[in-house]
C-alpha cells in the first residue's frame, strides 16, 4: 500500500513543479530581458537537481512530462496583426482578379472589384491606399480600355454576362479612379520603382483615450441643437454644402434596398440638403430622391400604408418639384435620361437645349394616389379620421391635374420624344377620380384645382374655361383615351363613361354604349380590376333602369350579379371567407388589396332591395299564369327570388317585417292574394328608398307598378271563373282609369297571355273557355314534365360518357327498340313510331314506351 501512496506523492509533486515552472515562465515574459535570462538559468539548475534526486517510476514520469513540454515549445504560434490579415485578404482578392483578367471574365471581375473596394475602405481609414491596390486599379483601367477597343473592331460579340460585367466596370472604374489619380500617375511613370520603394512607417504607440465629457459651448443650452455638428460613421463630421449634395445623394441611392438602412435618418439628411441647395438642378435632384425615400418607408416594413404625415410631406415636396420645373423650363424630368456620373460639378446644358434629369413625374403621382387609396382601405370608414383623410383627395386631384399640364408641355417639344403612355396614365387617373362622383361634387373639385394652379398654365386637352360643364369633361377625357390608348386603358375609359351616364340617369346612352362595346364577350380576358369596374358599371346601369321605371330591363341587368349571391366579392366591397374554400394567404392578401374605399361603394342593401322588388313584379304574375294554365311551360325568371319565397311560405308563423327582405316577401304574398294596397304599403315602408334621389317619385312609380301587376295577377288567377267582366269593375277595384285597364287587357290579349276578347262598345272583357283539365289530367301532365326532364338528364349523361362514340347505340337496318329483332320489341317498330320522331335506318335512344307516350 505504501508503494502506491509514494507514487501518488511523486506525481503530485511533479505536477506542482510543472505549474510552478509555467507560472515562472509567464512572469519571466513580463520582466526585462536580463532578469528573465537569470531566472531561466536558475530554473534549469533546479530542474536538473530535481531530476538527479528522483529515481524509479517517478523519474520515468518526469521524462514524459518534459518531453511533452519540449514538443509544445517547438510549435511556434504566429500572431498576426489586423493590418496584416487585411493585407493578406486584399492580396487574395487581387489574385482572383488577375486570374479572371487572363480569361476575360468581366462578371467575376465586377464582383471581386466591389469586394476589393470594401476591404480597401477598412485599410485606408487610418493610412493611404496600399500599392497593390493602386497597381490593380491602374491595370484594370488599361485592360478595360483594351477590351472596349477590341469590342468595337471585332465582329464576334461578347456574351451577355460578360458584356454586363464590362459595362458595370466601366462606370465603377471611372468613378473609383478619380480619388487615386495622383497615385496612379506615379505608378504609370515607373512601375518597377513605385512598387519597390518602401516608405518608412513609424510605429506610434496606441494610447488609451478617455471619453471626453460632454461640455456645452458657452451661452448654449443643453437642449438646443446650435453648437453641435452631425457625426457620421467613423466619427467624421458631416458637412452639408451645395458642392457635397450630389455625393450625399449618390451614397443614399446606393444604400437603397440594403439591410439595416435607416431611411428616417436619410430623410433628415436630405431635408438639410434641400435647405442648402443653391441651384434648381440640385433642388430637383434632392426632391426626386427624398420623395422616393419616403415611399420606401412602407416598402418591406410592417406598415400596410403610408402615414398621413409622410404622405403630406411627399405631396408638398411633389408640389415644390412641379413649381421648380415650371419655373425652369430648361430642366426636364424624363424617364429616358442618362444618369450624371460626375459628383463634383453639375452638368451644364448647351445653349438652346434642355437638360434631362432621370425620373418620372407620372410614377410619383400614381404612387401618391395608390398610397391614399391604401390608407382609406385600412381606416375605419365610420370615424372622423376617414373624413379627415378623404379631404386630402382635393390636394391629390390638384397634383394630378398639374402633372397632366407638365406632361402636355413635354409632349409639345418634339426633341424630347415623349410617348403617349405618360399622358394616358395621368388622364386615366384623373378620370378615375371623377366618374363615380355626382356632377356637383366634380364641379367643386375642378374649380378648386384650377384655383390652386398658376393662371398662366392651361391644358390643351381640357381647357380652363370648360371646367363648368362636367358632362363635357368626362366626354373629353374618355374620347382622348379612345384615340390614344391601348386595350386595357381604353376599356376602362369606356366603362367609366358608361358608369357616369348611368349615375346621372342617361339610361339609353349608357345601355347603347355598353352593348356596342361588346365588352361582355371579352371581359374575362381583362385584369381583375377591370372586371370589377365592369361589374360596378353593370350594376349602375341596372339601378338607372329601375329609376327610369324599366322593371324588366333592371331585373335582367342585375340578374348576373345579384343572382350569384357574391355581390360583395364581385364589386370588391368585401372579402367573403367561405368555410371550405381553398384560398391561399397570398390570394387573400391580393383580394384585400383590390378592395375599394368606402366612399366608392354601391349600397348592397339598396341593390338587393331593387333586385327583389323587380323580381316580385315579374315573378308574381308569372306564378299566377302558370298556376291557372298548367299547359303553359313553367319558366323561372329569378331562382334566388323563388328560393326566398318558398322559404318564406314554409314558415308557420310570420311576424312583422324586420328587414328589406321580409318587406319584399310579405308584399309578394299580399300581391299574389290580390291585396295590392297592402303590398304597395309594405314596399313603400322600406326605409332604404330614402337613399335614392327623389324618393317620393320612386315610391309613386312603385305604387303604379304594383297596381298594374296586381291587375294582371288578378286576371291570371280568376279568369277561369269569369264569363264576362266589366272594365269599370276592374278600374274601381284597382283604382285605375278605364283607359289604363283596357290598355293592360289589350296588351295581355295581344301577347296571348289571356284567352279573352275586349268588347269596346260595352266595355266588357269576354273570356273564352278552353279545355278544362281535371285533377287527374293536371297530375298526368306534371308527371310527363318530370319524366321528360329525367329523359333529358339521362341523354346528357349518356353523351358525356360516350364521347367519341356518338353512334354506338344506333343499329343499322333494324327497327327494333329494346329487343332489336324484327322490330317487335316494346317501344319499337310501328308502335313506337307514331309521333314521327324516329329516323329511318336506325334506332335512337328515346326512353322506351314511356318516352314514346310522352312524345306522342
Amino acid at each position: 500500500m505504501s508503494r502506491f501512496f509514494t507514487q501518488g506523492d511523486t506525481s503530485s509533486e511533479s505536477s506542482s513543479s510543472d505549474e510552478e515552472e509555467l507560472y515562472s515562465e509567464e512572469e519571466g515574459v513580463q520582466k526585462s530581458e536580463e532578469e528573465s535570462s537569470e531566472e531561466e538559468e536558475a530554473s534549469d539548475d533546479e530542474a536538473s537537481s530535481d531530476e538527479g534526486g528522483k529515481s524509479g517510476v517517478s523519474k520515468f514520469l518526469r521524462d514524459v512530462a518534459s518531453s511533452d513540454e519540449s514538443e509544445d515549445e517547438d510549435k511556434v504560434t504566429v500572431v498576426k496583426s489586423a493590418k496584416d490579415k487585411r493585407l493578406e485578404e486584399l492580396e487574395g482578392v487581387v489574385k482572383v482578379i488577375d486570374n479572371a483578367s487572363k480569361i476575360g471574365d468581366w462578371s467575376t471581375i465586377a464582383t471581386e472589384f466591389d469586394k476589393l473596394n470594401r476591404q480597401v475602405t477598412k485599410i485606408t481609414a487610418s493610412e493611404k491606399a496600399p500599392k497593390v491596390y493602386v497597381k490593380t486599379i491602374s491595370d484594370l483601367e488599361d485592360l478595360m480600355n483594351e477590351a472596349i477597343a477590341k469590342q468595337k473592331v471585332s465582329t464576334k460579340k461578347m456574351n451577355a454576362t460578360n458584356a454586363r460585367g464590362l459595362n458595370a466596370m466601366k462606370q465603377k472604374i471611372k468613378r473609383n479612379n478619380k480619388d487615386y489619380t495622383t497615385e496612379i500617375e506615379k505608378y504609370r511613370e515607373d512601375k518597377f520603382d513605385y512598387m519597390m520603394s518602401e516608405e518608412e512607417e513609424e510605429v506610434v504607440p496606441v494610447e488609451k483615450t478617455k471619453k471626453p465629457k460632454i461640455s456645452y459651448a458657452e451661452g448654449i443650452d443643453a437642449g438646443d441643437d446650435e453648437g453641435f455638428s452631425t457625426v457620421g460613421r467613423g466619427g467624421k463630421t458631416l458637412q452639408y454644402t451645395p458642392e457635397s449634395i450630389l455625393k450625399h445623394l449618390r451614397s443614399i441611392v446606393e444604400s437603397r434596398g440594403k439591410k439595416n438602412t435607416d431611411r428616417a435618418e436619410q430623410i433628415r439628411i436630405m431635408e438639410k440638403l434641400l435647405e442648402v441647395a443653391d441651384t434648381p438642378y440640385r433642388t430637383i435632384r434632392v426632391l426626386l430622391t427624398i420623395i422616393a425615400t419616403r415611399f420606401d418607408l412602407t416598402t418591406g416594413s410592417t406598415a400596410t400604408f403610408m402615414s398621413q404625415e409622410n404622405w403630406k410631406s411627399a405631396e408638398h415636396e411633389f408640389g415644390r418639384l412641379l413649381e421648380t420645373l415650371e419655373t425652369n423650363r430648361n430642366l426636364v424630368v424624363v424617364e429616358n435620361a442618362e444618369e450624371w456620373d460626375d459628383d463634383e460639378k453639375p452638368p451644364q446644358p448647351a445653349a438652346g437645349e434642355k437638360l434631362k434629369i432621370p425620373g418620372s413625374v407620372v410614377s410619383v403621382v400614381e404612387r401618391l394616389d395608390d398610397e391614399l387609396t391604401r390608407s382609406l382601405q385600412h381606416i375605419d370608414p365610420h370615424t372622423a379620421e376617414y373624413i379627415e383623410r378623404l379631404q386630402d383627395e382635393q390636394a391629390l386631384y390638384t397634383d394630378i391635374l398639374r402633372a397632366l399640364l407638365y406632361v402636355e408641355n413635354l409632349k409639345r417639344d418634339g426633341k424630347l420624344e415623349q410617348s403617349e403612355d405618360a399622358a394616358n396614365r395621368v388622364v386615366m387617373r384623373r378620370l378615375e377620380h371623377v366618374y363615380f362622383k355626382p356632377a356637383q361634387v366634380v364641379h367643386i373639385l375642378e374649380e378648386n384645382a384650377w384655383k390652386a394652379i398658376p393662371s398662366q398654365l392651361d391644358s390643351s386637352i381640357t381647357p380652363r374655361t370648360n371646367d363648368a360643364d362636367v358632362d363635357s369633361l368626362v366626354q373629353t377625357l374618355s374620347t382622348y383615351l379612345f384615340k390614344h390608348s391601348a386595350d386595357i386603358i381604353r376599356a376602362r375609359a369606356y366603362l367609366c363613361q358608361v358608369y357616369y351616364f348611368a349615375l346621372h340617369d342617361h339610361y339609353y346612352k349608357a345601355r347603347d354604349m355598353l352593348l356596342m362595346s361588346h365588352l361582355q364577350e371579352t371581359i374575362a380576358n381583362f385584369p381583375i380590376n377591370t372586371q370589377i369596374l365592369f361589374n360596378r358599371t353593370l350594376v349602375q346601369v341596372g339601378l338607372c333602369a329601375f329609376r327610369a321605371n324599366l322593371v324588366y330591363e333592371s331585373q335582367n341587368t342585375l340578374q348576373e350579379i345579384c343572382g350569384s349571391g357574391r355581390q360583395k366579392e364581385l364589386l370588391a366591397q368585401g372579402v367573403m371567407i367561405q368555410r371550405y374554400s381553398q384560398v391561399t394567404p397570398e390570394q387573400e392578401r391580393l383580394e384585400r388589396q383590390r378592395q375599394l374605399p368606402f366612399h366608392m361603394h354601391i349600397n348592397l342593401e339598396l341593390l338587393e332591395c331593387v333586385y327583389l322588388t323587380c323580381s316580385m313584379l315579374l315573378e308574381i304574375p308569372l306564378l299566377a299564369q302558370t298556376g291557372s294554365s298548367p299547359d303553359i311551360k313553367k319558366r323561372i325568371i329569378s331562382k334566388t327570388y323563388r328560393r326566398l319565397l318558398e322559404f318564406h311560405e314554409r314558415q308557420i308563423f310570420t311576424g312583422p317585417p324586420e328587414n328589406t327582405r321580409d318587406h319584399v316577401m310579405q308584399a309578394s304574398r299580399a300581391l299574389a292574394a290580390g291585396e295590392w294596397k297592402k303590398s304597395a304599403e309594405l314596399i313603400n315602408s322600406i326605409k332604404i328608398w330614402e337613399l335614392m334621389a327623389e324618393p317620393e317619385k320612386i315610391k309613386d312609380m312603385l305604387s303604379a307598378q304594383i297596381q298594374e301587376e296586381g291587375l294582371r295577377t288578378y286576371l291570371f288567377t280568376y279568369a277561369p271563373f269569369y264569363d264576362t267582366l266589366a272594365v269599370g269593375t276592374l278600374a274601381s277595384m284597382f283604382e285605375l282609369s278605364e283607359r289604363k285597364v283596357a290598355a293592360v287587357v289589350s296588351k295581355m290579349i295581344s301577347h296571348e297571355e289571356l284567352a279573352a276578347a275586349l268588347d269596346q262598345v260595352n266595355s266588357v272583357i269576354i273570356f273564352r273557355k278552353g279545355v278544362e283539365l281535371s285533377r287527374l289530367q293536371s297530375l298526368a301532365l306534371t308527371l310527363s314534365d318530370k319524366a321528360s326532364g329525367l329523359i333529358e338528364a339521362n341523354e346528357r349523361t349518356l353523351e358525356q360518357r360516350t364521347q367519341g362514340t356518338a353512334n354506338a347505340f344506333e343499329r343499322q337496318g333494324g327497327q327494333g327498340g329494346r329487343g332489336g329483332r324484327g322490330g317487335r320489341g316494346r317501344g319499337g317498330g310501328q308502335r313506337g313510331d307514331r309521333g314521327g320522331s324516329r329516323t329511318r335506318g336506325g334506332q335512337q335512344f328515346g326512353g322506351g314506351a314511356l318516352g314514346g307516350a310522352i312524345k306522342a
